[in-house]
């Protein structure tokens, strides 16, 4: 399906304890099917004990104190499990959906092989923060979903909760698919699409670092980063 903005879309969004993702734990973790029109059909939330202390400058984020974790959240591995499993079922029925995806499905691929499961390796999946890069190269001001939402008119409520950010990101997602044509292809060619665009915007952003830091890196690998 080319006009894959028109169909069926999964959204995905983690919220964690940190921003290194191979020591960052999952704290909340949503994924949404949502129809065409952007109704919700089906949803599934966690609230997951990390096992670890929530650092506060991630609870000042997304609100979930380490007590709350404790005492409300299943335990990680059985959360990261069915997060693993309804992930692999869902992207069977449509592309799954998350903003700057490299960083959730990277956390999710280092709790994998913390508790011995079996990793998600994703095939078709859409990365609105690659997409907004690649088609408005050009354009000033920060590239967050917050700003995503404010430039292509989409409304973002209870920002930073992970499930308000997967159901904003599939909105992002078809805003811009819906302005450039050129994006109308297979998600499955379209991801293969975002693992050679997210290089390249790497390694120009690493070419730009490295004017005034000269040993700077940026890992372009996408939808999960290299170990």
């Amino acid at each position: 399906m080319t006009e894959w903005h028109k169909g069926p879309c999964v959204g995905f969004d983690l919220e964690t304890t940190g921003v290194d993702t191979s020591t960052a734990r999952i704290v909340t973790a949503s994924v949404v099917l949502l129809d065409a029109g952007g109704t919700i059909l089906n949803q599934r939330e966690w609230l997951v004990d990390p096992g670890v202390e929530i650092p506060e400058a991630a609870t000042a984020v997304h609100g979930v104190s380490t007590e709350k974790a404790r005492a409300e959240g299943v335990p990680a591995a059985q959360g990261v499990q069915q997060i693993l499993e309804l992930l692999q079922f869902a992207a069977q029925q449509a592309p799954v959906v998350a903003f700057n995806a490299s960083y959730d499905f990277s956390v999710l691929h280092s709790e994998a092989l913390r508790y011995g499961l079996t990793p998600f390796i994703p095939g078709n999946v859409i990365d609105p923060f690659i997409l907004d890069k690649q088609m408005d190269r050009f354009r000033k001001g920060k590239r967050t979903l917050e700003a995503a939402c404010a430039h292509y008119g989409v409304v973002l409520e209870n920002a930073h909760t992970s499930f308000a950010d997967a159901v904003a990101c599939v909105a992002v997602a078809r805003a811009i698919a819906g302005k450039y044509a050129e994006l109308h292809i297979a998600p499955a060619e379209l991801h293969g699409q975002q693992i050679r665009w997210a290089r390249e915007q790497a390694e120009s952003f690493q070419q730009y670092l490295r004017k005034s830091k000269p040993n700077a890196v940026v890992d372009g690998a996408w939808p999960i980063k290299d170990d």
